[in-house]
């Protein structure tokens, strides 16, 4: 089901913003869509079969914003995000896709500005990310990180952990769909698709903070921590030979499987420590 697709010029920026039942969060995220200063985008809502009253909540703003389109998607599909991903990126009409999920928002009202133009400037370029702020459901900071920011950078650590966060990224709509869009990996589909895109063109981050990252306990980096974790030992060896540091990816990955196996309440006890030491080295 779609709404509000148009069928006049392209957009050059295509957004993908995948949600379910989140409708209070859900209008955050797109309300820091809405104050972007660069304007020229639509924003593809895909609704992983909601049941709260999210339709209702993005079709009254697409009737007040045709930029806002809504598509559903009549099965859910969670926590196999891919497919939700990889349909919005079927209905995108822009040259360039950003993504933002529906319980984070941006930060930056020059965030799309920022990166329209920097790929205007390297046409070598594949993906484009920045720093994140990480802040509890009330919104209030908890901690704030940067990436890797050059290309060489980026690539030396690359297999340690995923090189970019994915609500602040922009990439070129034709090099991911060229590489296969998001893969079936369930629990790294945005990560296998930066190495896959790593490929065929450059990558960056901005020396910025672009969004905010709610930390709930509810994500699916801490729920699914286990199964994700079992799965990279796949998702490494598929890309040992396309970035170094394969082995010592390896044993990062295979502590953080021992890890995963401790109680759930003290692994929320370190969660923030340790996730923040992460970020901070990789």
């Amino acid at each position: 089901m779609v709404a509000h697709m148009e069928t006049k010029k392209p957009p050059q920026v295509s957004i993908i913003l995948p949600t379910y039942n989140r409708s209070v969060q859900l209008r955050r995220a797109i309300g820091s869509v809405l104050e972007q200063s660069f304007t020229d985008w639509e924003l593809i809502v895909v609704d992983d079969a909601s049941t709260d009253d999210t339709p209702a909540v993005v079709r009254a703003i697409s009737a007040h914003d045709s930029r806002v389109v809504y598509v559903r998607n009549e099965k859910n599909n969670y926590p196999d995000i891919a497919r939700t991903l990889n349909r919005g990126i079927e209905y995108a009409r822009g040259s360039l896709i950003a993504r933002i999920d529906d319980d984070d928002y941006w930060i930056d009202d020059d965030k799309l500005e920022k990166q329209v133009s920097f790929f205007e400037r390297h046409s070598d370029c594949a993906v484009v990310g920045s720093g994140m702020v990480l802040v509890d459901p009330n919104g209030h900071e908890i901690a704030r990180y940067l990436k890797k920011e050059t290309d060489q950078e980026i690539r030396k650590t690359a297999l340690f952990a995923n090189p970019f966060s994915h609500t602040t990224v922009m990439f070129r709509a034709d090099l991911a769909r060229k590489v296969g869009g998001y893969g079936d990996w369930r629990y790294a589909e945005d990560w296998d698709l930066w190495l896959k895109m790593g490929c065929v063109g450059t990558l960056y981050n901005f020396p910025e903070y672009f969004a905010a990252y709610t930390v709930s306990g509810k994500n699916k980096s801490f729920v699914y921590l286990r199964a994700q974790t079992k799965m990279n030992f796949k998702f490494l060896a598929l890309h040992k030979n396309e970035y170094p540091g394969y082995t010592k990816a390896y044993v990062i990955n295979l502590l953080q499987y021992i890890y995963s196996f401790l109680p759930v309440a003290l692994r929320r006890r370190f969660q923030s420590v340790l996730s923040n030491l992460k970020r901070r080295l990789f």
